[in-house]
C-alpha cells in the first residue's frame, strides 16, 4: 500500500471520525499529489475542520489509514508534533504569528538553530529567514526587514510570512485553512501569489476556503465534502467557476437529497 501512494504527498484511506454518536466522517479516501494544489471546498458543517484536524494531529481519526509522502502513519502515536516531523505544516487565518516577535525569530519559533552549546544563531537565523522573504516567496514589502515586527505587517503579508515559513520546512503538504478570511481584495490577491509560491517550489497543498474565486483561482483540483462526505473530486480544466459555484448550490440547497429520494 505504502509504495503504491508514493508519488502522493498525502493519502487518506477510509477515515472514519466519530464524536459519540455523531457520524463526523465517512469513509473519506482522497489523494494529493506532488506539486498539487487540491481546493477542499463545502458548507459549514460539511466536515472540512475535522479532517485537518486528523491531518495535523488534533483530532486521532476512528478508524482508516494515513499516508505522508507513501509513509504510513502510526495514528496511535499521531500529534501535532509528529504531524511536523512527517513534513505537514499549517498556515491558519490569523493566528501563525507571534504579533510582537521580529520576522526572523517567528520563522524558527520551536525549531531555533543553535550551536554545540545551546545558544541561537542569530546571523544565520537572520539570513536564512532574509532568504526566504527575498527569494522563496518573493515578499517585497516596503520598508521591512527581518528585524521588523509582526505587528507592523498588513494581513496579506502576515500570511505570506507563514506561508514562507512552512515552505522552508520542507514540508510534504501545506494546508492553507480560510488564509483570506477578513482581508481587503488586496491584501486577498497578495496571499493568492503566495500561494502560487507553493507550487512553483513543488510542493503540495490543500487549500481551504468559502471565498470559492480565491480556491477557483489557486487550484489545479476540487474536493467537495458535504455533511462528512466526499461527493466530488473535480479536475479545474472540467469545469468553470459558475458550474462549480451551481455545484455547491445544489448541496446547499438539499437538491441532492431530492434526486435520491
Amino acid at each position: 500500500m505504502a509504495e503504491e501512494s508514493a508519488p502522493c504527498a498525502l493519502q487518506m484511506v477510509n477515515i472514519e471520525k466519530y464524536f459519540g454518536l455523531v457520524h463526523a466522517l465517512s469513509n473519506i479516501n482522497m489523494e494529493v499529489g506532488r506539486n498539487e494544489i487540491v481546493g477542499l471546498i463545502g458548507d459549514n458543517g460539511a466536515g472540512k475542520s475535522t479532517m485537518v484536524k486528523i491531518l495535523t494531529g488534533v483530532h486521532r481519526p476512528t478508524s482508516g489509514e494515513l499516508y505522508v509522502a507513501g509513509r504510513k502513519v502510526d495514528l496511535d502515536r499521531y500529534n501535532v508534533k509528529t504531524a511536523h516531523s512527517y513534513g505537514i505544516e499549517t498556515v491558519y487565518q490569523d493566528k501563525s504569528l507571534g504579533e510582537k516577535q521580529t520576522l526572523w525569530r517567528n520563522f524558527f519559533v520551536g525549531r531555533q538553530i543553535t550551536n554545540r552549546l545551546g545558544f541561537i544563531k542569530v546571523g544565520e537565523e537572520k539570513r536564512i529567514a532574509r532568504e526566504i522573504m527575498l527569494n522563496t516567496i518573493g515578499f517585497r514589502g516596503r520598508g521591512i526587514t527581518v528585524d521588523s515586527t509582526v505587528s507592523k505587517l498588513s494581513g496579506g503579508e502576515r500570511q505570506g510570512v507563514a506561508i514562507g515559513r512552512a515552505m522552508h520546512f520542507e514540508a510534504e503538504l501545506i494546508v492553507l485553512d480560510e488564509p483570506t478570511v477578513a482581508l481587503s481584495l488586496k491584501e486577498v490577491h497578495k496571499v493568492l501569489n503566495f500561494v502560487h509560491k507553493i507550487k512553483e517550489a513543488g510542493k503540495a497543498c490543500i487549500y481551504i476556503s468559502h471565498a470559492l474565486h480565491d480556491v477557483y483561482e489557486v487550484a489545479d483540483r476540487f474536493i467537495v465534502l458535504d455533511r462528512g462526505e466526499i461527493v466530488a473530486s473535480i479536475e479545474k480544466g472540467n469545469t468553470t467557476l459558475k458550474e462549480l459555484d451551481t455545484f455547491l448550490l445544489e448541496y446547499a440547497h438539499g437538491l441532492k437529497d431530492k434526486r435520491e429520494s
